[in-house]
């Protein structure tokens, strides 16, 4: 039998919401061992286990949201599901991630290793515990028919150039995400944008809870602090291909580990992160049968099928075209969505 080809995508944060309270414990009962190597680290730190926060009978924004709890329990939650994926069926050909998704894809391809994975993901979700460097707001780029529109994209630079005239405000680009853009700065500047975006498709532009201006230059000082903290040795070359936010393929046999340590804690923390150019080069590059998204949730769905109509993949034209796709064989299979989830396992 021949195998199908996949490449997986991780999520990032914010994919961990009320709706996903309890993902470890409706789906991963059977990986109490892979959860253990991550409760033990963050026993080690004074920190709540990630079963017990997913175990909770409600969803509290001071415990699930930040980063220090979140980024360590959506870890956990995609490691799971890569294992879970039936690689008798599927031979995964790469492995990409969004923003945070890149230290899991890392961890997926065998980057580093389990105990390495949650020491890097906790210490780095940790960074923002004793107070918020900055912000993200998300606005669009596409209209609702996810076609991309020149007027907006336009009109985000503009603010952003506007906005760095005024003085001590900052933003950036951080995520090119799909259809949308999300842009990280300081609060100042951060308001400044709410104010003067228009409002458009009765929800944008808003703020993302939680998050700090990761993916900007206000974020370096957090790079150096992280390099000092996680040492190259904590890595090794990767067993399946991984692509990362430049759109660069870190290969098994010729990936230098000092440049992926110095990526992954330098430009990667700092820079802006092109999420689009990930799913370019894994259509384009791996042509893959299908693209798997690993939980939790189904929130990087979307951005997914924007890219893919971005490069009119597939002749993809419009959000109708991406549903008519998805009606039979979906081509994207997102592992937070049970009958999706079932064709994977």
């Amino acid at each position: 039998m021949t195998k199908k080809t996949a490449v997986v995508i991780c999520p990032g944060r914010g994919t961990y919401s009320k709706t996903e309270l309890g993902y470890l414990h409706k789906f991963h009962q059977d990986k109490k061992e892979v959860i253990a190597t991550i409760d033990h680290f963050r026993k080690q730190q004074s920190q709540t286990s990630v079963w017990d926060i997913d175990g909770r009978e409600k969803f509290n924004l001071k415990e699930h949201i930040p980063g220090e709890n979140s980024a360590s329990l959506i870890y956990a939650c995609s490691y799971c599901d890569f294992i879970d994926i039936n690689q008798d069926e599927y031979e995964i050909v790469a492995i990409t991630g969004n923003s945070m998704g890149w230290y899991i894809a890392c961890a997926c391809a065998g980057a580093v290793d389990p105990k390495n994975a949650i020491n890097i993901i906790n210490t780095m979700g940790s960074q923002m515990k004793n107070g918020l460097i900055g912000g993200q707001l998300v606005y669009p780029e596409v209209d609702e028919n996810w076609n991309h529109s020149i007027e907006l994209s336009q009109l985000i630079e503009k603010k952003l150039i506007e906005v760095n005239q005024l003085d001590q405000h900052e933003a950036y680009t951080s995520i090119y995400f799909g259809g949308l853009r999300v842009i990280g700065g300081n609060d100042l500047a951060l308001r400044w944008l709410l104010k003067e975006l228009p409002p458009v498709q009765d929800r944008f532009p808003f703020k993302l809870p939680g998050n700090a201006a990761f993916h900007t230059p206000l974020l370096e000082q957090t790079a150096l602090k992280a390099q000092k903290e996680l040492l190259p040795s904590l890595f090794q070359a990767p067993k399946i291909p991984i692509i990362d936010g430049q759109g660069k393929t870190w290969m098994p046999y010729s990936t230098n580990l000092t440049d992926l340590w110095k990526y992954t804690l330098g430009h990667q923390v700092h820079e802006t992160y092109d999420f689009n150019k990930c799913i370019e080069v894994a259509i384009k590059e791996f042509a893959p049968d299908h693209l798997i998204i690993t939980g939790p949730g189904m929130t990087l769905g979307g951005a997914v099928a924007q890219s893919l109509i971005k490069y009119n993949y597939k002749g993809l034209k419009s959000k109708n075209d991406f549903k008519n796709l998805q009606s039979d064989t979906p081509y994207v299979l997102a592992m937070g969505e049970p009958k999706q989830r079932e064709l994977v396992l």
